[in-house]
């Protein structure tokens, strides 16, 4: 993961582009951990990605 794609997938997350598994395989991270970095930068997680991540949390 380089910070250049996890910012490009916080980026295509939030303007809607990508879906939070999308955006996690872009960035090169689990999906939890976008959902970390989205949550730091003051986003929060789209309601229609809490049951993918409910089920990473599993």
């Amino acid at each position: 993961m380089s910070y250049t794609s996890l910012t490009t997938a916080l980026t295509l997350y939030y303007g809607g582009t990508l879906g939070l598994e999308q955006a996690a395989s872009y960035g090169g991270v689990d999906t939890g951990k976008l959902a970390a970095a989205l949550r730091s930068r003051g986003f929060d997680v789209r309601e229609e990605d809490w049951d993918v991540l409910a089920e990473a949390a599993n």
